[in-house]
């Protein structure tokens, strides 16, 4: 029987005006997407890789595969926290493929890395979320527009929810410092509820 690998996702990033952004603002961007790649690496069962590209370049490998739009949204939303100027390109591409064996994903060049890194070079200045075309390319075109808007109130609430076993929202409150009423106007403000939904239904028909 072949030697099959395992199918990985590689989101390859960049950050978006990032010329505009003084040298403290593109480290604080570049802190805040390595703090939702280390809680992203925290979700149960998942295994991950994230490396610098450049000056306002990154990428993460994830695997299991499924998880790749939830984990470009909660990068986004970890940028947006920062204030509506911080975004990043994401493209994201899945097959089989292996996780970089020393933690480094610029060190690999299998063909998941370079089809992220085309994807991302093809790109125009408005896109910003894309995997693929067919249905998950559809779900991440409005998954794009949903999130695009997200103010950084709301994407304060949504980064710890967006984890596929997200904590209390009363736990949130407490860690954000306001009502729980105050984390589910957030919630649904930023249509919070609608992706959720279509995440977990995402996810279960790639699983399959």
């Amino acid at each position: 029987m072949p030697n099959v690998a395992p199918n990985i996702a590689v989101l390859t990033g960049d950050l978006i005006r990032s010329t505009d952004l003084r040298a403290a603002d593109l480290r604080r961007a570049i802190a805040a997407l390595q703090q939702a790649a280390e809680d992203i690496a925290a979700w149960d069962g998942v295994e991950t890789a994230f490396g610098l590209r450049g000056g306002d370049g990154w990428q993460l490998v994830l695997r299991p595969a499924p998880l790749a739009l939830r984990a470009a949204l909660t990068l986004r939303a970890a940028l947006r926290t920062l204030g509506k100027s911080y975004d990043s390109r994401i493209a994201i591409a899945d097959g089989g493929d292996a996780m970089p064996p020393d933690g480094n994903p610029n060190a690999a060049l299998g063909p998941v890395y370079v089809t992220s890194g085309r994807a991302l070079e093809a790109m125009k200045g408005e896109d910003g979320l894309r995997w693929g075309t067919e249905a998950k390319g559809a779900a991440t075109l409005l998954a794009d527009h949903i999130s695009r808007d997200w103010t950084p109130a709301q994407a304060r609430a949504l980064t710890p929810q967006l984890a596929p076993q997200p904590p209390r929202r009363e736990d949130t409150a407490k860690i954000l410092h306001i009502s729980r009423q105050s984390v589910n106007k957030a919630l649904w403000a930023a249509g919070y509820p609608a992706l959720s939904e279509a995440l977990q239904m995402i996810e279960t028909a790639l699983d399959q």
